[in-house]
């Protein structure tokens, strides 16, 4: 069990923030991230797959809303469109079919989204 150090302590928002996963030093893979402070091991932070990111940072943005995101209107829905692709939700596999779903609008419209962005 992770103890509750400041130093951990300040760190499990952001981990928590990405969808991510602390664990003991001595537990991680050879894909974690391993952290010291103050010249001594202190945790280890097992990142999210792309894919369950997408998904986490969907959650995390309909519990700042107050409510799910198909049920927000047509510019929140832009306004969250652009904020996935400034965190680059667009580049992860079947990007714009999962933001769509969570929308409830057509790929097309999310499509339409980006490009108006683009263009003005």
């Amino acid at each position: 069990m992770i103890g509750e150090e400041p130093f951990i302590a300040a760190l499990k928002p952001l981990v928590d923030a990405i969808g991510g996963r602390m664990l003991p030093p001595d537990e991680a893979g050879p894909d974690d991230v391993v952290l010291s402070w103050e010249g001594a091991v202190a945790v280890a932070v097992r990142l999210p797959q792309l894919a369950d990111s997408l998904d986490h940072i969907l959650a995390a943005m309909e519990r700042r809303q107050g409510m799910p995101l198909a049920e927000l209107d047509r510019k929140a829905k832009q306004e969250v469109v652009r904020v996935l692709e400034a965190r680059g939700a667009f580049s992860v596999r079947h990007g714009v079919e999962t933001v769509a779903s969570a929308l409830g609008v057509s790929r097309f419209t999310v499509y339409n989204y980006l490009n108006r962005d683009k263009q003005g």
